[in-house]
């Protein structure tokens, strides 16, 4: 061989080795499975929202969307991982409210929940729901305060650390003026199951972790934060009805995908568009309402808006709360 096709031969090998380890294009993706990380325990709520509906998504995409659990430290464990992975579509992240006061809570990570992600696509949102054990001698909100009053100190409610039911209910607390003891726990099924064997008094709890314990009769409900009553609990009144209209959220509780800040958008609105198929798949949809979960779906730039407006919410509800950072 000539040099010149030497020179020829060895700048093709060249071009062809940086074709390999270059990304794949964005046009092009996916090309491998892709992780959804979901900072939760497997077997949680959250998770089983990964699970039903990321199988129908990884069908349209045509690869695998693998879940991987992620649980820890009040969720930032999960959360850092994705803000912090490289942004080409192969890592992502489910998350919600919690990333709305992550920077709060958690000031030493260093993420800002608008600048160190892109917001991919809505999932769904549910409310808190206000439990008691059926053998606590109360049926409703006012029953529930009236006994409060009468025995001052006497009474606890129950929370995982840095976790939504710790926000509401110690913001029930300070409005209501209770004398009720905060008992804090490593996580939220530790206290429904102190709250069950009657060593806690009452609990704030998403809905969907504990649909099933009310309809059997494991647990009462006396209340439900959102704005109007859940169709799944149509006899179960609002705060706002049972004389707190300082709480209303709506809703208080959601979920969505976001990517790692820089993802390319052709990526980004690809995977909006398959989420948004999938949450309109008559199983999908059936499966999730059914677990007390209301669909939401949209736009990528609805999502922004979310986010942002549950950025500028969330602190003076911890600082009316007095709830401290971690």
């Amino acid at each position: 061989m000539n040099r010149r096709g030497m020179i020829a031969g060895a700048l093709a090998a060249g071009a062809a080795l940086v074709a390999a380890r270059a990304p794949a294009r964005a046009d092009e993706w996916p090309t491998k499975p892709v992780r959804m990380i979901v900072p939760y325990i497997a077997g949680s709520p959250v998770d089983v929202l990964a699970r039903v509906l990321f199988q129908h998504v990884s069908m349209g995409l045509g690869v695998p969307v693998l879940v991987e659990n992620r649980p820890g430290a009040g969720t930032t464990i999960g959360i850092k991982a994705v803000a912090t992975a490289a942004p080409d579509g192969y890592t992502l992240l489910l998350s919600g409210q919690a990333l709305a006061y992550m920077s709060t809570m958690y000031p030493e990570l260093g993420l800002d929940p608008l600048k160190s992600f892109a917001p991919v696509g809505s999932l769904a949102g549910w409310s808190h729901v206000m439990i008691v054990p059926p053998a606590l001698p109360v049926k409703t909100l006012d029953e529930f305060v009236r006994r409060a009053r009468a025995n001052p100190g006497k009474l606890s409610f129950g929370y995982g650390q840095g976790t939504s039911p710790q926000i509401v209910g110690e913001y029930f607390r300070t409005i209501s003026g209770l004398d009720i003891l905060g008992v804090p726990y490593r996580g939220g099924e530790q206290a429904r199951l102190d709250l069950l064997g009657g060593r806690i008094d009452v609990n704030f709890v998403p809905l969907s972790n504990v649909l099933p314990m009310i309809r059997d009769g494991q647990v009462r409900a006396i209340a439900v934060t959102s704005h109007a009553r859940e169709p799944q609990l149509p006899d179960v009144p609002t705060m706002a009805e049972s004389g707190f209209p300082q709480i209303g959220f709506d809703p208080d509780v959601w979920q969505a995908v976001l990517a790692p800040a820089g993802t390319p958008e052709p990526i980004l609105e690809k995977m909006n568009a398959q989420i948004n198929v999938s949450l309109n798949t008559p199983e999908v949809r059936e499966t999730l309402e059914r677990l007390g979960m209301g669909l939401m779906g949209g736009s990528r730039a609805e999502l922004a808006k979310l986010l942002a407006e549950h950025v500028a919410k969330w602190p003076g509800i911890l600082k009316a709360a007095n709830v401290q950072p971690q």
